[in-house]
C-alpha cells in the first residue's frame, strides 16, 4: 500500500490545479486518471471546439463584410481543420503526464474505486491518503430511446474524419447549438431538435429567441417542443423519427442533450458519500458527507455553471482548505457563461430576469447596439445587450449579450463587476478608442 496526504481522482483542470497547489505546499500527492491525461476540456471539449470555431468565426466576419470591402466567403476545409485540431489535442495527454513527472507528482493510469476501508484501488495498486479529492467530471448523456446504440456524442463530432452532408443534433443546449453552428458553417444540412420550446433556459429568453432566429436564418432546421424517439439504420444513413411523427434521413445523429456526472463505479456507497442525479453532494468547503473526501468540478451537484474555470477555481480553493483548518467556505466570483458561434450569447452576474423580479433594487438597460460603431464597422447583423444596474450604487451587476463580440464584452464586464467599478471610476479611465472596451462608458 502506498501512502499519500491527498489522492486526486481525475487528471483534468480541476484535479491538476489541486495537485500542483498541494504539491507546492509539500504534500505527498497522487493523481489517478482512467482516460486521457488533461481531462475533457483540452482533449475533447472546450479547447478543440474553439479551434474548430475559429474557422467559423472567420467565416462569419467575412460573410458580414460581403459588399462592404470583401468579396467571396471562405469555405471550411474539414480535413485541414480537423488536422489542425488534432495537432493540438495529440500533444495534451503526453504533455500533461510529462508535467506531472517533471514536478515529481505521483500519478497512476487506470480506473479507481474506493474500498470499504476508505483506501483507493487502482488495478492491483492500493493507495491510502488522509484526504481524497474526486474530480472525475461529466460525460455526454445518452437518452433512452429506440436505437440508442446508433447515437454519437460531442466526443465523436470533435474527431470526425469526414462530416456527413446531413447531420442531426438531439438537444439545443450549449453543445447542440455550438456543434450545429460548426456543421452549418461547414456547408452541411443541419437539424437541431429540442424537447421544449425554451432551449438554453439559463440564458435570457429574448436573447435566446434572437439567437434561434439567427440560426434559422443561417439555414439550420430548428425544431422545438418535440423530441427524437427513434433512430434506425437506413443503408449508410439513419432514419430519425420524432414524437410528432416527423421523419427524415440523416448521416449521423448526435446526442447533445446535456451531460451526466461521472460518479458511478467509484464505490461511493462504500465510503458514505451521498449523491443526487446531478452529482456529488458537498458543503461550503467542498466536503462530501465523508469528512475526508472532497469533490470539485463538474461531478459536483451545485448551482454554479459546470465550466472548466470553475473546476480550476475549486481546485485552487481546496489547496487552501486542505492546508488551513480555519479556511472560510468557498466564495465564487461572478461567472461568465458563453455559447460560442457566429453570434455569441453571453451572460454573467444578476440576470435580467432576476432584476425584473426585484425592480426596487435593479433596473435593466435593454440596448440595441447593432448600430454602435463597434458593431457597425464589422457589420454585425444583430447586436443587443441587457445591462443590469444596481439602483443604489449605479454599478453594473450583471449583463446578457448577443453579438459577434459577446465573449470579449462579457469579460470586460466581468472585470467591472468583480472590481465593483461604478460609472465614475469607468469614466475616469482612458481606454483605447474606438474599441469594445471604450463602449463600457455607455452601458450605464
Amino acid at each position: 500500500m502506498q501512502q499519500f496526504d491527498t489522492v486526486i481522482l481525475g487528471g483534468g483542470p480541476g484535479g491538476l490545479a489541486a495537485a500542483y497547489g498541494l504539491h507546492a505546499q509539500k504534500q505527498r500527492v497522487a493523481v489517478v486518471e482512467k482516460d486521457l491525461w488533461g481531462g475533457t476540456c483540452p482533449n475533447r471539449g472546450c479547447d478543440p471546439k474553439k479551434i474548430l470555431m475559429a474557422a467559423v468565426e472567420a467565416q462569419a466576419h467575412s460573410e458580414a463584410l460581403q459588399e462592404h470591402g470583401l468579396n467571396g466567403v471562405p469555405q471550411i476545409d474539414w480535413t485541414a481543420l480537423m488536422a489542425k485540431k488534432r495537432a493540438y489535442t495529440s500533444m495534451i495527454p503526453g504533455g500533461t503526464e510529462s508535467g506531472l513527472k517533471a514536478a515529481g507528482i505521483a500519478h497512476f493510469h487506470g480506473a479507481a474505486h474506493f474500498n470499504a476501508d476508505g483506501t483507493v484501488q487502482v488495478g492491483n495498486t492500493q493507495l491510502n491518503a488522509t484526504n481524497v479529492i474526486i474530480a472525475t467530471g461529466q460525460t455526454p448523456r445518452l437518452p433512452q430511446i429506440d436505437g440508442q446504440e446508433w447515437l454519437r456524442t460531442s466526443t465523436d463530432f470533435l474527431d470526425l474524419d469526414t462530416l456527413p452532408e446531413d447531420v442531426t443534433f438531439m438537444g439545443a443546449g450549449y453543445v447542440g447549438v455550438e456543434l450545429a453552428t460548426i456543421a452549418n458553417a461547414a456547408g452541411r444540412r443541419v437539424h437541431l431538435v429540442h424537447h421544449s420550446d425554451r432551449p438554453l433556459r439559463a440564458f435570457d429568453a429574448d436573447l435566446v429567441h434572437d439567437l434561434l432566429d439567427r440560426l434559422t436564418a443561417a439555414g439550420i432546421d430548428v425544431r422545438l417542443d418535440t423530441d427524437i424517439v427513434k433512430v434506425a439504420p437506413d443503408g449508410d444513413q439513419y432514419q430519425v423519427t420524432t414524437k410528432l411523427g416527423e421523419s427524415w434521413t440523416t448521416g449521423l445523429v448526435f446526442a447533445s442533450a446535456g451531460r451526466v456526472p461521472v460518479d458511478q463505479g467509484l464505490g461511493l456507497d462504500q465510503v458514505d458519500v451521498a449523491t443526487t442525479t446531478h452529482g456529488i453532494t458537498v458543503n461550503g468547503h467542498l466536503q462530501t458527507t465523508n469528512p475526508h473526501i472532497f469533490a470539485i468540478g463538474d461531478v459536483v451537484d451545485r448551482p454554479q455553471p459546470k465550466l472548466t474555470p470553475v473546476a480550476s477555481y475549486e481546485g485552487q480553493y481546496l489547496v487552501t482548505a486542505l492546508t488551513n483548518p480555519t479556511a472560510a467556505p468557498i466564495h465564487y466570483p461572478v461567472i461568465p457563461s458563453v455559447v460560442y458561434g457566429k453570434s455569441q450569447l453571453a451572460q454573467l452576474g444578476v440576470t435580467p430576469t432576476q432584476a425584473k423580479q426585484d425592480p426596487a433594487t435593479y433596473r435593466v438597460n435593454d440596448l440595441d447596439i447593432t448600430h454602435w460603431y463597434s458593431y457597425q464597422r464589422i457589420e454585425d447583423p444583430h447586436a443587443r445587450i441587457k445591462v443590469v444596474i444596481e439602483r443604489a450604487s449605479g454599478r453594473i451587476v450583471g449583463a446578457a449579450v448577443l453579438s459577434m463580440e459577446a465573449e470579449q464584452v462579457i469579460n470586460y464586464l466581468d472585470f467591472v463587476i468583480q472590481q465593483k467599478l461604478g460609472p465614475v471610476a469607468i469614466n475616469q479611465s482612458i481606454l483605447a478608442y474606438p474599441t469594445l472596451a471604450s463602449d463600457l462608458t455607455y452601458f450605464n
